[in-house]
């Protein structure tokens, strides 16, 4: 059972038990909008703690959700009516929910983001997710595909989706919208989380929406406005909805982004031009504190107020941190040396689709304001304006995250290359890690995705040094495109990278060897694979390592050479090993006719990967320099 808090202290944690929750379920004399407010503060304060304990997180998301998330299952889903978030981004809240009504196992909420626990993003694989999240504008289409098959069953239900204001910046959002209308699918309320915010600025700077409810209506939708935070105007708008059982309803819900906390709401900011601080990441532990305080008190103030009892919270400490090895980070080496290229060349435009602040283009915004183009959450768009301006001879960059770069706009970048232009593509936040959150975001399957485009080079640098100069090799390869592949988090190097100018298709020899060779990529592929590489050295095992920053454009000969008289070759693939670099790699070397190692090992994904911090990850894939160690040591022995 917990205890009576009066003072929030830094440096702990604390969160609602369940009894608590139970308790002000069964209140007597409280309305329901009164309950109702007080559940939704005590999941804003679990929330918190899920967010802070797990190191990462979206807390603006979930806050502004929250009260409608809250009144939806307390007072409004019946039997097996169904509730999805499209956006994703405000998972955490919807777990807080779904805890503190018992859906989901109370010990989960110290597991966000960690093996076996709860995924960063929705999947289907946690109780209570309907769907998987994914590029953002799927959900109303999903809730199509599931009303249809209700009607061939005979089977009636509604559906409720939440989606984001920002992510009505995508295209599938207003391609669902008309025949859900022409069906007349009165199934289906869309509840619009409209908190003016996206990830990085304000909706109306990036891509402002205009006239939402005049849109709606001229695609056949039933439109209610309200205050998302006023309970009694949302549970308004939600029985005018149900008045109109032959359309769809949307839900034009008027929220305020981290709702709950003064400091973290947006209205808070000083600035339209300020970017938001809390759409990601964890809190600071004065943020923390300062936070649940608030929390704390709201709650406390609104139990006085019905008579009840104050709050009761479990504490507990922080998880406890490592100290820091030395690292090295990709994504400042890409910012420097690409304002160094824009300052010689003033053709470089520099496109980002709504993560300015991940893609390392701040510095660039500001320093070439007139060359920057926020093009908001729409890949294709961004794409296609791209093969424009390359048409009319400037030299365009995109930039977003490697998982719906490749993907969303793969016919967009298809199209450009067929024009002979060059575009540049820089897809970050690229492979396994971070795994925290999710496979919505590990982006795994961008090289099978985008190898096969003709005049296009794949590339990935396995440290800052050769950040440089694969930016300038992909610029100044004439008729080419390409896409710079980037891991976003620090990790420790061991190798020195040396002096040497890169040649298309070859890679480059960290460590000489002459049993095992072990060709791999990237910041952290190649780390593990030099570690192991020391590892083995101990019992006797000399190992190569190679790393090769070209994915798609493989030189077999250099590679027969280098290869020759190992006894076992492994591949190491941060990428689904099917159509991954180990794939290209050995159909370069069938085609030289090159003679084979006597043990061939190509390691990768080959499942849906897990969600969790990276060292678990790492090792549950057996992928960390201890497994492949340990792989190499059970193919030498066998």
């Amino acid at each position: 059972m917990g205890e009576l808090i009066g003072k929030v202290v830094e440096s702990t944690l604390y969160y609602v038990p369940l009894e608590e929750f139970d308790r002000i379920r069964r209140l007597n004399g409280v309305t329901a909008i009164e309950r109702t407010r007080i559940f939704a503060d005590m999941c804003r304060l679990n929330t918190l703690y899920m967010i802070a304990r797990a190191g990462s997180g979206h807390v603006g998301s979930s806050f502004s959700s929250l009260d409608v998330v809250s009144w939806l299952y307390l007072n409004e889903i019946k039997n097996d009516d169904l509730y999805f978030s499209s956006k994703g981004h405000d998972a955490p809240g919807l777990y807080a929910v779904l805890i503190a009504l018992g859906k989901l196992p109370f010990d989960r909420l110290h597991k966000l983001r960690r093996l076996g626990g709860l995924p960063g993003h929705p999947d289907v694989g946690v109780p209570g997710m309907v769907i998987n999240s994914g590029s953002l504008g799927m959900g109303i289409s999903k809730a199509k595909g599931m009303v249809r098959a209700d009607r061939l069953k005979k089977h009636k239900r509604r559906y409720y989706v939440l989606i984001g204001d920002g992510e009505l910046q995508e295209g599938q959002i207003w391609e669902s919208l008309i025949s859900a209308a022409n069906a007349g699918m009165g199934e289906i309320t869309a509840i619009v989380d409209h908190n003016k915010l996206q990830s990085d600025y304000r909706v109306s700077q990036t891509s402002d929406l205009g006239d939402l409810e005049a849109k709606f209506t001229s695609f056949g939708w039933h439109v209610v406005r309200c205050d998302g935070h006023d309970l009694d105007a949302f549970s308004s708008a939600l029985a005018a909805c149900a008045a109109h059982p032959e359309r769809p309803q949307v839900i034009i819900a008027d929220t305020v982004k981290g709702r709950g906390v003064s400091f973290m709401e947006h209205t808070a900011m000083e600035s339209d031009a300020d970017m938001y601080k809390f759409h990601s990441g964890a809190p600071d532990a004065d943020s923390y504190s300062r936070g649940a305080q608030e929390l704390l008190d709201q709650v406390n103030q609104a139990l006085g107020r019905v008579g009840a009892a104050r709050l009761s919270l479990e504490i507990a400490e922080p998880p406890a941190t490592t100290a820091a090895s030395t690292t090295k980070r990709l994504i400042p080496a890409y910012t420097e040396a690409l304002l160094a290229r824009a300052a010689k060349d003033d053709r470089i435009v520099a496109l980002d689709a709504d993560l300015v602040l991940d893609t390392g283009l701040i510095p660039f915004k500001e320093r070439f304001p007139d060359r920057f183009v926020e093009c908001g959450i729409a890949e294709m768009d961004m794409v296609s304006q791209a093969g424009g301006m390359a048409l009319q001879a400037l030299v365009p960059i995109c930039h977003s995250f490697g998982c719906f770069l490749s993907t969303r706009p793969n016919e967009q970048i298809y199209n450009n290359a067929t024009e002979r232009t060059k575009v540049l593509y820089v897809g970050s936040l690229a492979g396994l890690i971070p795994a925290a959150p999710g496979h919505s975001h590990q982006s795994l399957r961008d090289i099978s995705a985008l190898a096969s485009v003709p005049w296009f080079d794949i590339v990935e640098p396995c440290c800052p040094e050769e950040v440089t100069l694969l930016l300038d090799y992909l610029l100044t390869t004439p008729g080419r495109s390409g896409y710079l592949r980037l891991i976003s988090v620090p990790w420790p190097v061991p190798f020195a990278y040396p002096d040497k100018k890169l040649q298309a298709g070859q890679g480059v020899v960290l460590r000489d060897g002459h049993d095992v060779a072990i060709v791999t990529y990237g910041l952290i592929m190649t780390a593990e694979a030099y570690t192991a590489a020391e590892r083995l050295a101990e019992d006797g095992i000399d190992v190569m390592v190679i790393a090769c920053p070209f994915l798609n454009r493989v030189d077999g000969a250099w590679f027969a050479d280098k290869l020759e008289g190992v006894k076992l070759l492994m591949t190491v693939d941060n990428h689904y090993v099917n159509g991954g670099f180990g794939d290209q790699l050995l159909a370069a070397l069938a085609r030289e006719g090159a003679a084979m190692p006597r043990y061939v090992i190509s390691l990768g994904l080959t499942d849906i990967p897990a969600s969790g911090q990276p060292g678990e990850v790492l090792r549950h894939h057996e992928l960390d320099s201890a497994s492949l160690a340990d792989r190499i040591r059970r193919e030498l022995t066998a």
